[in-house]
């Protein structure tokens, strides 16, 4: 996983390691001058100094004592007092044991606050023509209901970290596999067809996405009715299950599509084109977007095609009933199926073809998938196979596996009608950031276009926020109540922080301030703005960590962490009217630079920030 970023790190500038690189090349300097060692840079370990000690950079001094053959504690104050003599970046040391607590000049914070402050897209990396391509899929959709709250983290998640994987330096592609084939669709067919007397998302004013999702409901509804009538003429449940005429009835109309049947296929496409402009619309409300879509009806011959190579090659076995099965025993698990022994295919069949179809499209270098954790057998598998048919990323693919999203009240079954609604929660966030906006003043003197506005990024921010913050291997409960809180770990708390600084820097243009490009380096800081400017300048680290780690929760907790910071440097200090103008334009650069990095860190999320609260 880290191979593909080491590319990378050579293309960052990494301004938030320039006062380590000055401080490594010091202790370089100090261990030749001191003990006549020459050591190189891998070896000089610098890490945060901790919360409890004085001091913002810790030197790791035990791998020196060989050389200076004297205790830890004497060869961390020999350093010390050598850095202190002759690094201009080193104000005061200390030393606890075999520690050396570096405390860093306030001239060497301003001055890494200037090149922060330079780089209108600080802790971003742009990708040059040869970048990695990674591909990204998610979304995932099924023609035969609308998308819900467990696609809503499928699709957050997947923005967001194809947002981090180009931030990174890569060139990406957001792509997309529709499942539009299968019995499931042929069930919300089969239920229009018999009960919906004609209703279309005109005559019902209802999105297309929603309507055949009604009639998948309704499918389930009467199959378990027959199957209920079945069983109390003396049928066991799966002989029910077996003779219900409604399921035979859309058996048979899978098998007609199969085959190419004309009137089938005529009313597979006119709902499977309600439903697509159904997701499109939810798709732009929710802020996503996709370069590719692929669809499974096209996919799944391709995926057959594959297979039957494979065979021919000797990588798979046909068993006596006719079916194609993959013998991963040797990798550590069991016997595969690959195709039905009536030649239809399943899941892994039509991924390997849409593997196929990717890889003559793009020159692909990484394949992430963004599924829910119940499918880690699954691309355990599709990995193998990939890398035995001769995908050249099919090795390394990442299966980016994330747990499935509750509610407090507990788990949604679609086929029973119980699932929360994509568009349904968002129209409730929105609804929900707007009261709580009102009743909290916060729109007070906006228009009513302006004010829907805030209600609309408020809202989805909360969504996003809530859901992004969270680790993606978990499990978690959405609580949408908890999620429009406009204090703690909470989109709205830092939207409304945001905002607050832009206020500020509005006062500050209409005062007459103007941010140098240089700000004054003799001014003494205090511990708060010290630790500020390192937590900003630690963006770029973040970034490049939550790209490795495929985290978007890193970046949605380092911003939490940053404007909470923030509001207690804002309480406990003067800005505008603070008197000395250097201290006064040095907050006010040091406002806007944090307004940058969480604009552009939220920006990654997906997540809107507005100007005004």
């Amino acid at each position: 996983m880290r191979l593909l970023f080491l590319y990378l790190c050579a293309q960052n500038n990494n301004l938030d390691m320039k006062i380590e690189d000055k401080l490594v090349a010091s202790v370089i300097s100090g261990l030749k001058a001191l003990y006549g060692q020459d050591v190189p840079a891998a070896q000089v370990q610098l890490q945060k100094t901790k919360k409890e000690f004085e001091g913002h950079l810790t030197l790791v001094v035990f791998p020196f004592l060989r050389m200076s053959k004297k205790g830890p504690e004497q060869t961390a104050q020999e350093i010390g007092e050598y850095l202190k003599a002759n690094e201009p970046a080193v104000a005061a040391f200390n030393v606890i044991k075999g520690f050396l607590n570096l405390t860093i000049a306030s001239a060497a914070w301003i001055e890494l606050l200037n090149e922060i402050h330079a780089d209108a897209q600080y802790g971003i990396v742009s990708a040059d023509e040869n970048a990695p391509l990674v591909m990204i899929e998610y979304s995932s959709p099924n023609t035969n209901k609308p998308l819900h709250l467990g696609h809503v983290r499928n699709n957050l998640l997947g923005n967001a970290l194809a947002n981090i994987v180009m931030a990174n330096g890569n060139k990406v592609v957001k792509t997309n596999i529709v499942n539009d084939r299968g019995i499931h669709i042929c069930k919300s067919m089969l239920a229009w067809q018999k009960y919906g007397n004609g209703e279309t998302p005109e005559s019902s004013g209802k999105k297309g996405d929603h309507l055949v999702g009604d009639y998948y409901v309704a499918f389930d509804k009467h199959y378990k009715a027959e199957v209920a009538e079945l069983m109390e003429k003396g049928m066991t449940k799966e002989e029910a299950e077996a003779a219900s005429p409604l399921m035979n009835e859309a058996r048979e109309m899978l098998v007609k599509w199969e085959a190419g049947d004309p009137e089938v296929r005529a009313l597979w496409q006119m709902m499977n084109n309600w439903v697509y402009e159904g997701f499109d619309e939810t798709y732009r409300k929710m802020g996503v977007g996709f370069d590719k879509i692929y669809y499974e009806s096209n996919t799944y011959l391709e995926g057959k095609e594959k297979v039957m190579e494979g065979l021919e090659k000797g990588f798979f076995f046909r068993k006596e009933d006719g079916s194609v099965w993959a013998d991963l025993t040797a990798e550590g698990l069991d016997h595969k199926l690959l195709l039905r022994g009536d030649g239809t295919s399943v899941y892994m069949t039509q991924d390997i073809g849409t593997a196929k179809l990717r890889f003559a499209d793009y020159p692909i270098n990484k394949m992430i998938y963004v599924v829910g954790n119940e499918q880690n057998y699954h691309f355990q598998v599709l990995s193998i196979l990939l890398d035995k048919l001769g995908f050249e990323w099919g090795k390394s693919l990442v299966h980016f596996s994330y747990g499935m999203v509750e509610l407090p009240e507990g788990k949604m079954k679609s086929r029973e009608g119980t699932v929360v609604d994509a568009d349904d929660l968002m129209a409730e966030m929105i609804a929900t950031a707007k009261e709580t906006s009102q009743e909290l003043g916060k729109l007070d003197g906006l228009t009513q276009e302006e004010a829907d506005d805030i209600a609309r990024i408020v809202g989805l921010g909360a969504l996003k926020y809530f859901i992004l913050k969270v680790d993606a291997r978990k499990n978690m409960t959405f609580n949408p109540k908890e999620s429009i809180d406009f204090n703690g770990n909470t989109g709205p708390f830092i939207q409304y922080t945001y905002a607050r600084i832009q206020s500020v820097l509005r006062k500050a243009a209409e005062a007459g301030i103007v941010i140098p490009q240089v700000l004054p380096a003799n001014i003494e800081l205090s511990e708060k703005e010290e630790g500020l400017i390192q937590m900003v300048a630690d963006f770029a680290a973040v970034v490049r960590q939550a790209g490795e780690d495929y985290s978007p929760s890193g970046i949605a907790n380092y911003v939490y962490d940053l404007v909470k910071e923030y509001n207690q440097f804002y309480h406990d200090f003067s800005i505008l009217r603070e008197e000395n103008e250097d201290v006064r334009l040095f907050r006010v650069a040091l406002s806007a630079n944090i307004a940058k990095v969480v604009r552009l860190g939220m920006g990654l999320l997906g997540i809107e920030v507005p100007d005004r609260m």
